[in-house]
């Protein structure tokens, strides 16, 4: 089955979409990697996830990805002896490190670690940006702060900090123990939450040792503003829009999904826009004007994919939204505009031959009217540089490595296939003609565009570029 679109979609698995039965159907509806969320999953449902997807895989006969998202660390304050606070604007307000239940003059913040990262001036947010205090001042183990935006406050509720470098990890002991579960199952990606910095990045890097990509999620302004160390350390991006709109203000995060996707696309790394995308489709059959328009100028830019959260695991109508996805992407990819937008976003190769090939497959392709552009790889990084170029013509990746083929199932564009590498060059042709008319790209009298790295098997050394005729039995000339 071939899709009809090139943004890929991530959809969330969940209580609305636990069984065999609905995650293939979101698979047939268009979902092209599912998303395991370990703040709301057990081991046990991790394994039973995999397990359930890779049975679809082998059923369905092509590689589907899989991606565990790790919790990160969540920041919480302690509680109120009555339960909960009115916290009024201009009242002073401490947080502390005594575990005393709290009143509306202060609460415990059980994270003693922190208080060394704030400073005065600096902005506390309380449940999600409802509440804004200010720090007055900080010494030792208290913070005063006044209250810039009151309202109620309860037990337990989320604390973030804008202003301030955190002197703390972005993996904690859960997610340790969730990455080394996650390893364990063969997941395709590790999805690294709230990370500041590079070192988050590489932290994660040490362990996984290239078992599984590492997708790095913006979600804090202090990582907007590495942008380009993490992109440099990472596989690939994700822009987390809902904790990203709390700990910055809204209106600024447009402009920081442009710079997010527009960085990860110049170093041909995926970037996933995520959350909200169809939100009132988790009570409601169909998506909001405003919706279709968010989707779609994700597709416009040329974004990797574009993800589903609690549309797709706890909605009242998964299937419809992965469909409506579906459907949005594939209507704008058809509109007249689509690939002159998208061109006017592309970035000069960079100066390798592995970079000119796939520059020049792409020209000759488009200048041919070839029917596809085929790439070996092992690694994946043909396919990668292959999707960067962003062509009209379809891109096939053949790799004779499963693991390989499902983390491309990420990428805009890539069709990937699992086949047995070539044992030489004609092989290598032939195969390229028959996998392309098998799926349905390339009929006879077609032509298409071959790529790879000789001495075949070699990762990352593309260096070789033909053409192929596609004959009446489904083999190539030249």
């Amino acid at each position: 089955m071939r899709r009809n679109r090139k943004v890929k979609i991530l959809a969330t698995l969940g209580p609305a979409s636990k069984d065999e039965k609905m995650i293939k159907s979101l698979w047939e509806a268009g979902a092209d990697v599912f998303r395991i969320n370990m703040s709301h999953s057990s081991h046990e449902m991790l394994r039973e996830y995999v397990k359930t997807i890779r049975g679809i895989e082998r059923e369905v006969g092509r590689p589907i990805g899989i991606l565990a998202d790790l919790q990160g660390p969540k920041l919480r304050l302690g509680e109120f002896a009555d339960g909960s606070v009115l916290l009024v604007n201009g009242a002073n307000f401490r947080l502390d490190g005594s575990d005393t239940p709290g009143d509306v003059n202060r609460v415990c913040l059980p994270h003693p670690e922190l208080f060394d990262s704030v400073e005065a001036g600096h902005a506390l947010l309380l449940d999600d940006g409802k509440v804004c205090l200010r720090v007055v001042a900080r010494k030792g183990d208290v913070i005063d702060t006044k209250v810039e935006v009151g309202g109620k406050m309860s037990n337990r509720k989320g604390v973030s900090f804008p202003d301030s470098m955190l002197n703390l990890s972005a993996m904690t002991p859960k997610d340790h123990s969730d990455l080394t579960a996650a390893l364990e199952a063969k997941v395709d990606w590790i999805a690294l939450s709230f990370i500041q910095r590079p070192e988050d990045v590489a932290e994660v890097r040490k362990i996984v040792r290239g078992s599984a990509g590492i997708l790095s999620k913006i979600e804090k302004p202090q990582a907007v503003e590495r942008i380009a160390e993490i992109v440099e350390l990472s596989d690939a991006l994700m822009v987390a829009r809902g904790d990203l709109g709390v700990e910055m203000p809204l209106q600024q995060v447009p402009g920081v999904q442009k710079q997010i996707t527009r960085a990860a696309r110049r170093a041909g790394k995926p970037v996933i826009v995520a959350t909200q995308m169809l939100e009132s489709m988790i009570e409601s059959p169909v998506p909001t004007r405003a919706e279709v328009s968010d989707v779609a100028t994700a597709v416009y830019d040329g974004a990797d994919a574009i993800m589903l959260s609690a549309e797709s695991a706890a909605g009242s109508f998964p299937l419809e939204a992965v469909q409506t996805m579906n459907s949005i992407a594939e209507e704008v990819e058809q509109d007249q505009n689509y690939q002159r937008i998208i061109h006017s976003l592309h970035t000069e190769p960079e100066a390798t031959g592995a970079d000119a090939i796939s520059a020049a497959a792409r020209q000759i392709a488009e200048t041919l009217n070839l029917a596809a552009i085929v790439c070996y790889t092992s690694s994946g990084a043909t396919g990668l540089r292959a999707a960067r170029e962003r062509p009209q013509t379809p891109i096939i990746t053949l790799s004779p490595i499963p693991e390989t083929a499902r983390r491309l199932s990420l990428v805009w564009g890539l069709h990937s296939v699992v086949s047995d590498d070539a044992a030489d060059l004609d092989d290598m042709v032939d195969r390229a003609c028959r996998l392309s008319h098998r799926e349905g790209f390339a009929k006879p009298g077609q032509r298409l565009i071959v790529t790879a790295g000789v001495p075949l098997g070699t990762p990352g050394a593309t260096n070789m570029l033909r053409v192929a005729f596609v004959g009446a039995d489904g083999l190539g000339g030249i």
